[in-house]
C-alpha cells in the first residue's frame, strides 16, 4: 500500500500553482483568526473557522486534517476568553462536526487516489508493451517517436507505431483505429502484434498489408462493439531497403507523411489511394506503392491526423508543412520536441485527438563512421 506522502510526491499533475493551493487551508485559517481578533464581536468572523478543514479535506490527508480542525478548535477557544457572547458552543461543536466530515472524505479521497494510482501504473505497462520504446537508430537510419494522449489522465488510445529492422529492410507502421477506449487499444494492439510478425516474413509490403487486414477483419468479428459494428484503421506502411537511397510508401488511408530535402519540404501524396484496414470488401483491395528518393541527410515525418487537425481557439488547423518549412535542426528528437512544444501552443494547451508521430533521418556515411568509431 503506498502512502499519503508518496502518493503526494508521485501524482501526476502537481505544479508550483498547485503547491502554493496547497497551504490555502492554513493561509485560510490565519486569515480568519486576524480578522477575529481585530474586528468588533458583532461581525464575528469567528464563524468561518470551520471552512478552513472542510477546505483541507479536498487536499490534505486525514492527518493534517485533523490538525487543523483542532487548531481552528483551538482558536475559537481562545476567542472566547477576549470576545463573550460569540456562541462559542456552537461554533465549537460546527468545528468539531465539519472536522470529523472533513477526515473521512480526506481518507476516501485518498482510496480513490491511490487505486488510480494503481491503474495508472497497469496502463504505463500496457503501454510499454504496445508502444515499445523503439531504438533509437536502426542500421543508418535515427529514430524518435512522441505520443501525446488528449486526455491528461489518458495512457493508451487507438493511434499505433512501430519500427523494426529486418531482413528486407528498416519497416516502419503509423495508425489510427477508429473510435476510442478498450476497443481502440485491443484492435491497435492485434494490428501491431501483426505487423511485428509479418515484417520479417512477408517479401513486400503489400503482403503485409493483406495480412493486416485479416488480422482486423477477424479482431472485428471476435470482438464487436455495440455502438461500432466493424473496427477499421487508417495506416501507412514504409520500407527503406539495405543500402538504398529510396523509400516505399503504402497508404492505407492515412494522412501523408513529409519528407524533407535540401531544405524542401514535400507532402508524400500516394498517387493511387488504398483502402483502410477492413474496408478493403467494400471498397476494393487494390493497393499501390510508391517509390520515392530517400537520400542521405533527409528526414521524414509520419504523424496520425490528431497532428494535422489540432485546432486552435478560431478552429484553424494547425499548419503541418508550413511548420515543416521553418525547421532547421538535423535531429528527429529535436523536431518532435518542437512539435511537441508547439501543438500544444497552438491548441492552447488542450489536444482534441490523440497524437503520435515518427521522425527519421537518413544519416550520411561520415556520420556513420564516426558512430562506429565511437562504439
Amino acid at each position: 500500500m503506498i502512502s499519503s506522502a508518496r502518493l503526494w510526491r508521485r501524482r501526476p499533475g502537481y505544479s508550483g500553482r498547485w503547491e502554493a493551493a496547497r497551504l490555502s487551508p492554513l493561509v485560510l485559517t490565519v486569515l480568519i483568526a486576524g480578522l477575529a481578533f481585530s474586528t468588533p464581536r458583532e461581525i464575528a468572523f469567528s464563524r468561518l473557522l470551520p471552512a478552513a478543514p472542510a477546505l483541507a479535506a479536498a487536499m490534505w490527508p486525514v492527518l493534517p486534517t485533523v490538525v487543523l480542525g483542532a487548531l481552528c478548535f483551538l482558536l475559537m477557544i481562545v476567542l472566547s476568553f477576549f470576545h463573550t457572547d460569540l456562541g462559542t458552543q456552537y461554533t465549537s461543536a460546527a468545528i468539531i462536526a465539519v472536522t470529523l466530515a472533513a477526515a473521512y472524505g480526506s481518507h476516501v479521497r485518498h482510496q480513490r487516489e491511490e487505486t488510480l494510482f494503481q491503474v495508472r501504473l497497469v496502463a504505463d505497462a500496457v503501454q510499454k508493451v504496445l508502444l515499445r520504446p523503439l531504438p533509437r537508430r536502426i542500421e543508418g537510419i535515427e529514430i524518435e517517436s512522441l505520443y501525446l494522449a488528449a486526455q491528461e489522465q489518458a495512457r493508451i488510445g487507438g493511434d499505433f507505431y512501430e519500427a523494426i529492422g529486418t531482413p528486407h529492410g528498416v519497416r516502419l507502421l503509423i495508425g489510427d483505429v477508429r473510435g476510442k477506449g478498450l476497443s481502440a487499444v485491443g484492435a491497435a494492439s492485434a494490428v501491431i502484434s501483426c505487423f511485428r510478425e509479418a515484417a520479417y516474413d512477408e517479401p513486400d509490403l503489400r503482403g503485409i498489408v493483406h495480412r493486416l487486414e485479416t488480422t482486423v477483419t477477424r479482431h472485428s468479428a471476435a470482438f464487436p462493439v455495440q455502438d461500432q459494428p466493424e473496427h477499421f484503421a487508417t495506416a501507412l506502411l514504409a520500407e527503406i531497403p539495405h543500402g538504398g537511397d529510396r523509400l516505399l510508401i503504402l497508404n492505407c488511408g492515412h494522412p501523408p507523411p513529409l519528407i524533407a530535402h535540401c531544405g524542401k519540404v514535400r507532402i508524400l501524396e500516394p498517387t493511387i489511394p488504398s483502402p483502410p484496414l477492413n474496408l478493403a470488401a467494400l471498397i476494393g483491395d487494390r493497393y499501390w506503392v510508391d517509390i520515392v528518393p530517400f537520400t542521405p541527410g533527409d528526414q521524414l515525418l509520419l504523424y496520425t491526423d490528431g497532428v494535422s487537425e489540432t485546432r486552435d481557439h478560431t478552429g484553424r488547423f494547425f499548419p503541418l508543412p508550413d511548420w515543416m518549412r521553418q525547421q532547421d535542426t538535423e535531429h528527429p528528437r529535436e523536431l518532435l520536441d518542437r512539435l511537441h512544444a508547439d501543438l500544444l501552443r497552438h491548441s492552447g494547451g488542450r489536444l482534441g485527438d490523440d497524437i503520435a508521430a515518427l521522425a527519421l533521418r537518413h544519416t550520411t556515411a561520415q556520420e556513420r563512421e564516426a558512430l562506429g568509431a565511437d562504439e
